[in-house]
């Protein structure tokens, strides 16, 4: 008996933090944007709908509550704590969309989310739409929850390749679900996050994410991800062939063919405050083709940066408590997890601890990738040390302690180490 009644109480603390947390961060509008195109390509040109439909497409991931309980604690919801692993899994979502459906997939029914901005965002002008746009984005319109009307899955698609598009679409999304099975859900996120001393209701900064992201991606056991790959960046340098050992087929592996590779790479952008200088670095990394976004935030606020508007940053944001949907029900419910508006924030804002991601399909596009990326650094460092680096050969070569993991410990002491660093170093998000 008094067992039951430690876990109501528990439950009911649970509750209570939920419900302030939702109406805490209730405040907050909605947003998305896209890697490789910034908005005036599409406004400039004339494509409003390509734009929105490009914008709604991304995947949204958010607080959510009433999911199955966090083992070894009480919580059923997120509120409060995990947006950053929000920002991981919406930076991941994003390479396993370019991965599965390539840059030119839009999801079909995203032009038939409705919000308060419905009115304005069917206007059939460009005048219209960019009013509509900038006021979206400034944060003056209060956030609804979109809706869509569902319609049956067969009959949908004019083609099988249609067909096919959006059975990975939910694949996908149903990956991230709020469930204990799911490979990249919350609740595995946080068994690995133990690993490096994290557990749930903890705060979790960008760097040990992409850690525990790429632990998720080793880990699925699943054969539509054999193909796919993570590789974190140490002390802000590439070892290429690190990354292609990473890509290249096992004598082992079943797959005959290169892996694509998700780069992640922490870095900081400047001491306590951002440093302005590093604007235009930012802005031609998030339009590059290979790039999938950005895990940062400003102090206590984590956010998925995707794009950027003049001196801005278009972000997509977690902050925003939604219920439980469970993915593993035929036809579950999309809606909640595509986003209708646009929200931007000044890039003084940002705090400088983030970690930026790049995808690549196989080695010859890694190679490339590299290569644009290495000059826009030397560009952009002027007279300043790069952010970050590529360079040749294995970080053995290096002295430094390979990455390599087994199935009894998950992190090598040398990656403990570097969480633990990373840990006191970043900022505290809520």
């Amino acid at each position: 008996m008094e067992a039951t009644g430690t876990d109501e109480v528990d439950k009911l603390k649970t509750k209570f933090v939920s419900a302030w947390n939702n109406m805490k961060y209730n405040e907050n509008k909605m947003l998305p944007a896209r890697s490789g195109c910034t908005i005036e390509d599409h406004v400039i040109a004339g494509n409003v709908e390509e734009f929105r439909k490009d914008f709604i497409s991304r995947i949204w991931l958010t607080y959510r509550e009433e999911f199955p309980q966090i083992d070894g604690s009480a919580l059923t919801t997120d509120c409060g704590w995990g947006c950053t692993l929000r920002t991981g899994q919406m930076l991941l979502a994003q390479g396993l969309i370019l991965h599965f459906l390539g840059r030119a997939w839009t999801w079909p029914d995203a032009l038939n989310i409705e919000n308060s901005d419905s009115e304005s965002w069917t206007s059939h002008t460009v005048k219209k739409f960019t009013a509509s746009f900038e006021a979206s984005l400034s944060g003056e319109r209060e956030l609804k929850t979109p809706t869509i009307s569902l319609k049956e899955t067969i009959g949908k698609y004019s083609d099988d390749h249609e067909m096919r598009n959006e059975i990975y679409h939910r694949k996908i999304i149903s990956w991230f679900g709020d469930s204990p099975l799911a490979f990249f859900g919350l609740h595995q996120l946080i068994e690995y996050g133990k690993k490096s001393g994290k557990k749930a209701g903890d705060w979790y900064g960008p760097a040990v994410v992409a850690h525990i992201l790429r632990k998720a991606v080793e880990e699925a056991r699943h054969p539509d991800l054999q193909g796919i790959t993570i590789y974190v960046a140490q002390d802000c340098t590439v070892y290429n062939s690190d990354v292609t050992d990473k890509q290249r087929p096992s004598m082992t592996s079943d797959n005959a063919d290169d892996k694509a590779v998700i780069i992640l790479v922490p870095v900081r952008l400047g001491g306590e405050r951002t440093n302005t200088d590093y604007l235009e670095f930012v802005k031609g990394i998030l339009s590059l083709e290979y790039c999938v976004g950005i895990i940062g935030g400003k102090p206590k606020q984590s956010y998925y940066f995707a794009g950027f508007q003049d001196d801005s940053l278009i972000y997509m944001d977690p902050h925003y408590c939604q219920s439980f949907v469970d993915v593993s029900i035929k036809d579950f419910p999309l809606e909640t997890f595509h986003c209708p508006s646009p929200k931007k924030m000044s890039f003084r804002k940002m705090d400088p601890s983030c970690t930026i991601g790049f995808y690549c399909r196989n080695v010859q596009d890694f190679e490339r990738a590299s290569e644009e990326i290495t000059k826009m650094l030397k560009i952009s460092s002027k007279e300043k040390y790069p952010l970050f680096t590529f360079v040749n050969g294995h970080s053995r070569d290096y002295d430094f302690t390979s990455t390599t993991t087994n199935e009894e410990d998950l992190f090598s002491e040398d990656e403990k180490k570097r969480l633990k660093r990373f840990s006191t170093e970043e900022f505290v998000l809520l």
